[in-house]
């Protein structure tokens, strides 16, 4: 039954990035809507499992958020590291974006989405009113998981095949990850500490990539306006699921 859930979240990935696709000729509103679901994903959804599940304190600030800011200096450090060495080679890119970080943000993506699935198997193991709680959150969420997978991974210069490449990655994992709940079990410290450092990730690429190139064209107010709605969206989602 859990494999059968995931089955609808691996449908809503898909739909999710076949939208991303069919509004290419507003590119701005798509991205100004990815930089609003991501924002929602990472402050209303990653970062308040985060705390909860890691629990511990390091020098008096929980280790979650530690590990939050190391996976947005990271993202940072990476990309500047990779468009420097693009630089150095006199090799093409896309405004100066390395697609090694396209690439690298949407793998980190289909580990969210593989997490997605575990949450699904766990739950079906507690019972109860959980499994729809959880299912209804990991689904609805899916779509924009897909949707930002396509936009994150073209964004940075990347063909469209390796972009379907990496949806399909993101349809199947959660899928994957249902079906791994069988075999084991991950502890709830090293998850929260995962999803603390994915959410550090995702904001960068939100705040310093996917927001400003979404207004840099187009500094238009329904760009802003669908950065609102992305974020309230995923509100939306957290608040059904709670």
């Amino acid at each position: 039954m859990a494999v059968f859930v995931a089955l609808g979240a691996f449908l809503m990935t898909l739909a999710g990035g076949w939208t991303a696709q069919r509004v290419t000729d507003r590119r701005h509103l798509v991205l100004g809507l990815a930089g609003g679901l991501m924002l929602g994903v990472v402050g209303l959804d990653l970062l308040p499992e985060a705390l909860e599940a890691a629990g511990t304190e390091i020098y008096g600030v929980p280790a979650a958020l530690l590990l939050f800011v190391a996976g947005f200096l990271l993202a940072h450090l990476v990309e500047r590291l990779l468009a420097a060495r693009q630089a150095a080679h006199g090799a093409e890119n896309t405004d100066g974006r390395a697609p090694e970080v396209g690439l690298t943000a949407a793998a980190a993506m289909v580990g969210h989405s593989a997490m997605d699935g575990v949450a699904i198997g766990a739950a079906f193991q507690v019972g109860g009113g959980m499994v729809a709680a959880v299912a209804l959150a990991v689904i609805a969420h899916d779509f924009a998981d897909g949707f930002n997978t396509y936009t994150i991974t073209s964004l940075y210069g990347n063909a469209r095949r390796k972009a379907l490449i990496m949806l399909f990655a993101d349809a199947a994992a959660p899928v994957v990850g249902a079906a791994s709940t069988a075999f084991l079990t991950i502890p709830k410290q090293l998850l929260g500490g995962y999803l603390g450092f994915f959410g550090g990730a995702l904001l960068y690429l939100a705040a310093a990539e996917i927001l400003p190139e979404a207004h840099h064209e187009h500094p238009a107010r329904s760009t802003l306006l669908c950065t609102i709605a992305g974020a309230a969206f995923i509100w939306l989602v957290v608040g059904l699921a709670g």
